[in-house]
């Protein structure tokens, strides 16, 4: 059975009719299937689909963003690589079953694979927390993490969560701490690590895993620092303004590029990617392969450069250097006052040095006088 967001009820109507069209037995009895008249219903709902999603509000993308059919972690994981071994554990308390993580192999490349998996029906979701993270799920993150850069294996991870679970437990258990650790432990590879936004990139829990040197988003991903029901209720003390903070939130993929905070935008079928996730799967695989092929001209130091200098970069249009050689650190154009107050500290030292050399001068007098 097909799910529908409330802004695709026309679509749903005409699914509706289209069915009963395919179906030689219907209520007249058995008769014959116009097929003529199916391709028309079939183009009219593709119309209708461009049409809408040609024009979906932020709000409207988080939905899609978050919908039941969209596919998951798993589903990529399953489909994209070969002779993927599953690594459970942390070595500390225990599996977080939120996160699946193993090296695998992609067109015989060796690579260390990390998704957050939201699951597929009530009872996965249940069991996987709903996608969202517990410290013990990123220190396994951070463990395999290291094992990767150790043997040289590049890293690639899913990013598809509300948030890191913010439960009791695990905040006994340093909830804070582990994400902090996990963008360190990303951010000092010298190997190189890509993410991919498939649905829900919320807060900490996705950045944790996405301080990448590569971050690509589907089409119809949202990738933000809290949900827009969280915004609404914290900004307009109303959980019911979710348009209004999602559009000042700029979650969209299309706005975050524009914002030079991802890469790149995975195109996705007309409808959304649980509509052809095939589709879906070849247009990602295409993009992981481009990327891998492009690190692979970079040295570990220049890795390590690049997402350095790509993370100091974002938010600002000048005074850093953006050449992977030269920009190994900050480089601020001084402003009027600054170049004052330099001026000052030179003149400063100067006297004091006149003074020092006078004194001394005097106790040589002196002593020889004596």
């Amino acid at each position: 059975m097909k799910n529908y967001l409330n802004f695709e009820s026309e679509v749903k109507e005409l699914e509706s009719q289209l069915d009963t069209l395919k179906d030689p037995f219907n209520k007249e009895g058995i008769s014959e299937v116009n097929t003529n008249e199916i391709v028309s219903f079939e183009e009219k709902i593709n119309n209708k689909l461009k049409k809408i999603y040609s024009n979906l509000n932020p709000w409207q993308t988080a939905q899609v963003a978050r919908h039941e059919d969209r596919p998951k972690s798993k589903f990529f994981i399953e489909s994209l690589f070969d002779d993927f071994i599953s690594l459970s554990g942390d070595r500390f308390y225990g599996d977080d079953k939120s996160v699946i993580a193993g090296f695998a192999k992609i067109n015989n490349e060796s690579v260390l694979v990390i998704g957050q998996e939201k699951g597929e029906n009530l009872e996965e979701r249940l069991d996987r927390n709903f996608g969202m993270m517990r410290p013990e799920g990123y220190r396994k993150s951070i463990r395999l993490m290291e094992l990767a850069n150790k043997f040289n294996i590049p890293i690639i991870t899913f990013i598809d969560t509300p948030g890191a679970y913010p439960g009791v437990g695990a905040e006994e258990r340093g909830q804070a701490e582990a994400i902090a650790r996990s963008i360190e432990c990303c951010m000092k590879l010298k190997v190189p690590n890509i993410s991919i936004i498939i649905g829900e990139g919320g807060s900490g829990g996705a950045i944790a895993l996405a301080s990448s040197n590569k971050v690509i988003m589907l089409e119809n991903a949202i990738y933000s620092v809290i949900s827009p029901e969280g915004c609404a209720t914290i900004l307009w003390r109303d959980p019911k303004k979710t348009l209004e903070a999602a559009s000042a939130m700029k979650l969209t993929s299309q706005e975050l590029l524009n914002l030079k905070i991802i890469d790149e935008i995975i195109e996705e079928p007309i409808g959304g990617a649980h509509r052809d996730k095939e589709t879906t799967l070849e247009n990602i695989k295409r993009s992981i392969l481009k990327s891998l092929k492009y690190f692979k001209t970079l040295t570990p130091d220049e890795i390590l450069t690049q997402r350095k200098n790509k993370f100091l970069q974002i938010g600002r249009s000048e005074g850093f250097l953006s050449s992977n050689e030269t920009s190994s650190g900050l480089s601020l154009k001084q402003n009027y006052l600054d170049k004052i107050f330099e001026k000052i500290k030179i003149v400063t030292k100067q006297k004091l040095l006149i003074s020092i050399l006078i004194a001394f001068s005097a106790f040589i007098i002196i002593s020889l006088i004596l």
